[in-house]
């Protein structure tokens, strides 16, 4: 006797609660993730480099509460900021890509 399973992946539960990409629902769903990601991303930097966010906003010329914001996804970060913040804060080099869909 073979049970159906309840379980969808990830994009199929995206769909059933937030529609298909392209619907405004979706897109700020989408959206929101691209931030939380660059949030996380610089937390995962901060702390592989040692940094406290008080020493990286020093570094940076913000304060630690932007910092904060940023890494928690209050704030959305401009390019200029996260630019800094690579840079002066991580001694790194930011990267961007474009991905075209055909």
């Amino acid at each position: 006797m073979s049970k159906k399973s309840n379980i969808l992946t990830l994009d199929q539960f995206k769909e059933k609660h937030y529609g298909i990409r392209g619907t405004e629902k979706r897109d700020a769903l989408e959206a929101g993730y691209e931030n939380f990601k660059i949030g996380a991303l610089l937390h995962e930097a901060r702390l592989e480099k040692g940094l406290t966010q008080e020493e990286l906003a020093v570094k940076v010329g913000t304060t630690k509460s932007y910092i904060s914001k940023i890494e928690n996804n209050i704030k959305e970060v401009r390019i200029s900021t996260l630019m800094k913040i690579v840079e002066l804060g991580f001694g790194g080099q930011l990267q961007l890509s474009i991905k075209l869909n055909r």
